[in-house]
């Protein structure tokens, strides 16, 4: 029970990564809550989750200032938002830049930027990203997730130098090819065996998340084999 009553809100909580992430920090004696654009209906009814659409700045304010008022606190912020595309500088549109953009980095800065206030003010707080080990190592191919992927790498680094002395950690970790349902059923034709276990990836959280990771801030972990960087499957 490391994390025994401390309240995480999971962005993300019922995706792929988020289905073995959430009972995990369950498990460790969490209080959890999960977010969602689009969460079950029982798990909302039950009080374990939360609609909202953190790329929008009003409603993750929303949602910080509901679960403050319910919880009274905010321990540890998870965020597994993300998503993966396909594609050269010069195949990619506009709107696929964007998009991009939207779920790898400004939901990463809203949750961030919402949650911070009241960690600051308590002198304590955990906050952890999924970025991708593509953002050390790009591969040709995906030019917009592994930008706003690095993009999401350089705001971990400048949140902990902002934050330090604060009690407030932000840390995040480099998954190369998650093995997901959804990466099994785009990439057929691959041995999936190297690639990353999100049980791997839960537990590197959970240390991050401890009492024993007080001092590491501003760190990105690579989770997972290095010739297996692909894609991160977050979403």
């Amino acid at each position: 029970m490391r994390l025994k009553e401390k309240v995480v809100l999971i962005a993300g909580g019922s995706g792929a990564l988020g289905q073995t992430v959430t009972p995990t920090f369950a498990a460790a004696g969490a209080r959890v809550i999960t977010v969602d654009r689009d969460p079950p209906s029982a798990q909302v009814t039950a009080g374990h989750a939360m609609k909202a659409d953190v790329t929008d700045e009003a409603d993750v304010q929303r949602l910080v200032k509901e679960v403050m008022q319910s919880q009274g606190r905010i321990d540890v912020l998870i965020n597994l938002v993300g998503g993966f595309a396909s594609g050269s500088i010069m195949e990619t549109e506009a709107s696929l830049w964007q998009r991009m953009l939207t779920m790898n980095l400004t939901a990463a800065f809203l949750l961030s930027k919402a949650v911070l206030p009241h960690m600051v003010k308590r002198g304590a707080g955990r906050i952890l990203h999924v970025a991708a080990w593509a953002a050390v190592e790009p591969f040709p191919g995906a030019a917009a997730y592994i930008v706003s992927k690095s993009s999401l790498l350089a705001l971990i680094r400048v949140l902990a130098l902002e934050l330090k002395g604060s009690g407030v950690t932000v840390n995040g970790v480099l998954p190369t090819t998650i093995d997901t349902p959804a990466n099994r059923a785009s990439m057929p034709q691959v041995d999936p065996s190297t690639w990353t276990k999100p049980e791997s990836i839960a537990e590197t959280m959970i240390f991050l998340a401890s009492e024993e990771a007080s001092q590491i801030s501003g760190a990105a972990i690579p989770v997972g084999s290095r010739s297996a960087a692909k894609s991160d499957g977050a979403s």
